[in-house]
This record gives structure tokens, sequence and C-alpha cells, in this order.
């Protein structure tokens, strides 16, 4: 008698009809997860919108974008690596996500949370759910990076002094001045509401004066524009800005704040965040911004050199057609297509001789342990 033992996976299909339409393609296999088509076209498409909007002013950026096609399934299977890394080694990063989706509902000024949902389907074509799963992905993506690379990869003093030494053209500058502000609106308000506003100005200079934070006061009560940046100001040039404003903070030190400043819509406040005077900047001044560099420098190779071995300890298998343009050396990731796997039928004798042979496996002496009992059943 004879039966038969399906050894294929359950999901295996091995004919199609005639009609049938593949509705979506698997590309890769990252252990155990899937990289399709639509997500690669999802990023084509978004891309394409990118370059189509900054195209204008950065002609280059069409060029740029055509090199980087080859890349999205690389970039693609280094994110779903760094992810899974970052499941492995227990990194949680859900309040980072909570942090800043709270902080993009109130920088667009929305308390219902169906209403901001709505809106970032409608800006991302995405649902919130997914939105909110690609956004937890990149932040837990960095935390991966900089526990895992940037950890280890120091810069020593030494190294920036001497880029600083070797690179001097670089830090000529001409004299800026670069400044934080605060508006608070009197557009549309009556008398009272006119008078607490002024009230509200002082309140926050008052607050910055003893320590709170000007870019987190800014960015919670400030109605101009720039209350996304916490409200930073592009740099400016002597004679850039109103006189009246210039001559108020152009000579005045580091962190130095305004009292508040009547204007025709409201009150400003402004503080002074760095002061650069024309010629060489101080080593001291340029520190931090060197060291950033030169880790970030140094850290690509080694970023590479992790995701290699990621690979290399990975069940990756990619489909005919597709490049993973950071392949490691010698590692197959053929494309196997369950759907090619074929049933085998074997006897109920052959399976039963199978079974025999595991449950004796037990009798079988291990290596080294054969002497010793041939010498105890001497003994007995």
């Amino acid at each position: 008698m004879k039966f038969a033992v399906v050894i294929a996976p359950l999901f295996a299909i091995t004919s199609f009809a005639a009609d049938t339409k593949v509705i979506e393609q698997i590309v890769a296999k990252v252990n155990g997860e899937i990289i399709t088509r639509t997500e690669l076209d999802r990023t084509k498409r978004q891309m394409e919108e990118e370059v189509k909007r900054r195209s204008a002013k950065e002609p280059d950026l069409v060029k740029q974008a055509a090199e980087k096609q080859k890349d999205f399934l690389r970039e693609r299977i280094d994110q779903m690596l760094l992810v899974q890394k970052g499941k492995e080694l227990s990194v949680n990063v859900d309040s980072e996500v909570s942090k800043y989706l709270a902080d993009i509902q109130r920088k667009l000024k929305i308390s219902d949370p169906e209403k901001f949902q709505a809106v970032l389907r409608e800006e991302t074509g995405q649902t919130f759910e997914d939105y909110k799963m690609e956004l937890k992905n990149s932040i837990l993506t960095r935390r991966v990076i900089g526990q895992e690379v940037g950890s280890r990869v120091n810069i020593p003093k030494a190294d920036i002094r001497k880029y600083y030494d070797d690179h001097q053209t670089e830090f000529q500058r001409e004299e800026r001045l670069f400044l934080r502000e605060i508006l608070v609106s009197t557009d549309g308000k009556d008398a009272a509401q006119q008078a607490a506003a002024e009230k509200k100005a002082k309140d926050l200079v008052a607050r910055a004066r003893k320590g709170e934070k000007f870019p987190d006061l800014a960015r919670d009560n400030s109605d101009a524009p720039t209350a996304e940046q916490s409200g930073e100001l592009p740099p400016s040039k002597k004679g850039e800005l109103d006189k009246k404003l210039e001559d108020m903070v152009w000579e005045k030190d580091r962190n130095f704040i305004t009292e508040p400043i009547k204007l025709p819509n409201g009150w400003l406040l402004l503080k002074v965040d760095e002061h650069h005077k024309a010629g060489m900047a101080q080593f001291e001044e340029v520190e931090q911004e060197i060291a950033g560099y030169l880790q970030n420098e140094k850290m690509q190779p080694e970023l590479r050199k992790y995701l290699t071995k990621l690979r290399e300890d990975a069940f990756l298998e990619i489909r005919e057609g597709f490049i993973d343009t950071a392949a490691a050396p010698n590692k197959s990731t053929k494309w196997s297509d369950p759907a090619q796997l074929k049933p085998e039928t074997v006897t109920k004798e052959e399976v039963a001789s199978q079974t025999r042979k595991k449950r004796l496996l037990w009798m079988v002496p291990v290596p080294g342990t054969e002497t010793s009992q041939k010498s105890k059943s001497k003994s007995t």
C-alpha cells in the first residue's frame, strides 16, 4: 500500500488557472519577512515626486535620483536587517514615536486625534498605522546604528585638531548673527486679549532667562511659522536685519534675550544663539562640527561592514532580476520558489523503517566510550 507524503510547504501552488493574475510579487525574503515589488515601486514614486518638486533649483538631482534607484532593494534590506536586530536586542522606541507624533500634532494645531490621522493620510498617502510603523522602524534603525556601530567609532581630539589645522580655509567666514524668535500674535484680538498677549510675552522672557530652553518655548508658544523650527531664523549678515532689531542684538553676547518688542502684529522676542565674527573660526567653535563630520566619514564603512555581517548570518533570498548592490561575498541568495517543489511518494514500510532507525540511535555508542562499555561488561 502507498500513500503520499507532501513535503512541499502548504502554501506552495503547483499549477495556476489560465486567468490567474499576480496581484503582488515578492522580490526578497529576509529572515522570514518579505520585500514586495509594491514597496520598491512606492519608494520610486516618492523619489520621483521629490525630484519633480526640487529639480528646478537642483538640476543635478535628476541624475542623482537615477543612480540611486539601483540601491532601492539594498536600502530596504539594510533597514529590515537593522529593525530585526533592534527587536533581537529588545530596543524599545515607543516613547520616541509617541513624542514625535505628538510634536507633529501640536505643530499642526489639531487636537482631534481622528482629524490628525486624516491629515496624515492625506499628506502621506498611507494609513496612520502604516505611517506609524515606518516612523517606528526609522527611529529603531537609527538607535541600532548608534548603539552597535556609532558607539564604537571614537574620534581622538588630536584628529579633530589636525583636521582643523589642515583645512583652515574651510573655517574662514563672514560675520553672521544667528537668532531665534518667538512671536505672540495680537492679530484680530480685542483690548483684553492684547493685554493677555503682552503678559504672555513677558512671562516667556522670564521663563527663558530662568533657564527654560528657548527652542522649546518657541516650539510650544510662538505664533510665527518658525515655531516648526523651534524659532530658528536664517543667519543674518550686517545690514540684513531691520535696523531697529539689529541695533538691539548685533553687539550682544551669546544667549542674550530681548525684552518683548512691540510690532504691528504682536510681541516679538529674540535670542542670540551665536555670533560668528569675520575671519578664522576658533577651534572651540567648530570642534563639535568637525567631530561629527569625521565620525560620519569613519562610520559609513563600519556600518557597511556591520550590515555585511548581518547579511552573512541571515536567511536571504532574492528573486532573479533583482540585485542587492551590497550583497555579502560568497553568500548565496538564490531564490527558491515553493511552487516548484514536488510532492514525494514513499511506501508505508519505508516510513516505518525510518522510524525504527531513529529509535535505535540510542544504541549507537558515543565515540570513545566503546572500550569502557566492554570493560564494564567483562567486570560484571
